[in-house]
């Protein structure tokens, strides 16, 4: 990773270990004025009681971001049964309380559980950053109204118990974005009679990345520039799973005008995107929109990349 250098825009990944208590923006703001980055966002929102993996896109990382929005994502939660909260989580107030047994009943849960794997649907949560005739929902929820909302399909890919507790457990999940995991523990205590809210949240993975790697604050503010630098992930390292296309200096030059060029007809299927490469340098994607023929979507500003 190239140093630094006064003046020039900071490109790459970021993997942030949000701490619990502030918010995913505050989290973003706070990750981009450490790096002095022009441009930065986050690829999915973590509520502020939540902790764990936020990739942060810095400059032209930005353009891409979209590929993280849509990709499955990993939680590790304790689910506390016996008490529902206004806001499904411990930073709501108790709204209601139900008696539990003296002793769960682990098959129960399980078998709960089970009812909740594959594809279900899910209601949002009245706090949440959804919007309903331009506001926000927690916006309307802090001011007492409620509104209706149109379930969303979602999919529960694995579930899993990693302790059990007097009054609770400790649940892994693996699932599809725009899954609330305080609505799924709401559910499931709904089903089993108890009622339930989450008292810890983490994530754990998003897309293709795990918790190898993430930093927090506290880790980067004791690095110098050279060295956070160094931590970042190159901005087309969100895009793995679609594939590569090198072509010459002319046809790069072309694309990067923002015109349509020709390639080998065998390099790409009809439709398909794909990541496009000059000398081993990302220039950003492209689309197969006739035989033998792609079309910039999204590319890279050139002047903007990190000297090497």
């Amino acid at each position: 990773m190239a140093r630094r250098r006064k003046g020039l825009p900071i490109n790459g990944v970021l993997l942030l270990d949000k701490p619990k208590g502030v918010s995913s923006n505050h989290a973003l703001q706070r990750a981009r004025r450490l790096f002095q980055a022009r441009k930065a966002g986050h690829t999915g929102t973590l509520d502020p009681m939540a902790t764990g993996l936020l990739p942060v896109c810095l400059g032209e990382a930005t353009k891409f971001s979209a590929h993280l929005l849509e990709a499955d994502k990993v939680y590790r939660t304790r689910i506390k049964f016996g008490e529902v909260t206004a806001t499904g989580d411990a930073d709501g107030e108790v709204v209601e309380r139900r008696s539990l047994p003296s002793r769960l009943d682990h098959d129960a849960v399980e078998a709960a559980l089970e009812r909740f794997r594959g594809e279900i649907e899910q209601i949002p949560p009245m706090y949440s950053a959804l919007k309903h005739q331009g506001r926000k929902l927690y916006e309307l929820a802090r001011q007492g109204e409620t509104v209706e909302r149109a379930p969303r399909r979602v999919t529960i890919y694995d579930m899993r118990p990693l302790g059990w507790e007097p009054d609770g457990l400790w649940l892994q999940v693996r699932c599809s974005k725009g899954t609330y995991i305080r609505t799924l523990a709401e559910d499931i205590g709904a089903e089993l009679g108890f009622g339930a809210h989450i008292t810890a949240l983490e994530r754990l993975e998003t897309g293709p990345f795990g918790s190898e790697g993430r930093l927090s604050f506290e880790a980067l503010e004791a690095m110098s520039d050279e060295q956070r630098l160094a931590q970042l992930l190159p901005v087309d390292v969100m895009l793995a799973h679609l594939p590569t296309l090198e072509v010459a200096e002319s046809v790069a030059h072309s694309l990067l005008l923002g015109q349509r060029a020709a390639v080998p007809e065998s390099q790409l299927a009809p439709g398909a995107t794909a990541r496009l490469y000059r000398d081993e340098s990302f220039l950003g994607l492209v689309e197969m929109t006739a035989p033998g023929e792609v079309t910039p979507r999204r590319l890279v500003d050139t002047t903007a990349a990190e000297p090497s």
